[in-house]
């Protein structure tokens, strides 16, 4: 078979030697291919559990600094023309009044959460007034916050000096304070989804300093 001439008389390749040369470069650059995909889809993979551990993580941390700063919001009882303290706990919701907001509104904010078994932990806001924020949450809908998960709620209530325990609600307008810290358990909708988070905050300002709570509820 006849050699390709190249410049100076030298002889070359034949064609055979430039079909092989391209077909194991084509090979190359399809292994290459295939394992720059592969990389690219690994990365992928993990940087959207490590995006969805830093949304679990925020939201845990936005969740603290609300219930730090929880604050014991009073208001005029319609009814009985009282004073009242808004802290609405149960097992599976929670509505209080805190100094932070999400929206670094100015003043205090309404929180309500909301443990749903399909669509999650769910949100909703609203500016804290003189009054109850119960007939403004009537017109705010709920946001999901963290989808994937339920959420249960626990209080921790003072019995007396020395003796302290949780409980699955607390009525604020009826014990008239707020509970010393709240437990917030986060579980997985779908068993071996995730892990099971847990946080524990401390409430530091958990009473009114002009309303003294009432005990007798406690016993």
């Amino acid at each position: 078979m006849q050699r390709l001439a190249t410049q100076g008389g030298q002889g070359g390749f034949t064609r055979l030697e430039l079909l092989l040369s391209m077909a194991l470069t084509a090979l190359l650059l399809g292994l290459l291919s295939a394992g720059t995909y592969t990389v690219v889809t690994e990365w992928q993979r993990d940087t959207s559990g490590l995006d969805q551990k830093l949304d679990e993580a925020l939201v845990l941390l936005q969740l603290e600094r609300a219930l730090l700063a929880a604050f014991p919001h009073s208001y005029i009882d319609n009814d009985s023309l009282s004073r009242r303290i808004y802290f609405e706990g149960t097992a599976r919701e929670l509505r209080f009044v805190s100094a932070v907001s999400p929206q670094r509104r100015t003043g205090l904010t309404a929180w309500r959460l909301n443990s749903d078994p399909q669509r999650g932990i769910e949100l909703a806001l609203t500016p804290a007034f003189g009054d109850n924020p119960n007939d403004r949450f009537e017109s705010v809908d709920l946001q999901t916050l963290l989808p994937g998960y339920e959420a249960e709620f626990r209080y921790l209530w003072q019995r007396n000096t020395e003796e302290k325990e949780w409980v699955d609600s607390w009525e604020g307008a009826e014990r008239l304070s707020l509970p010393i810290a709240v437990q917030v358990k986060l579980t997985p909708i779908e068993r071996n989804a995730g892990p099971t988070l847990d946080l524990i905050t401390p409430i530091k300002s958990n009473r009114h300093l002009d309303i003294e709570p009432r005990q007798a509820v406690f016993q």
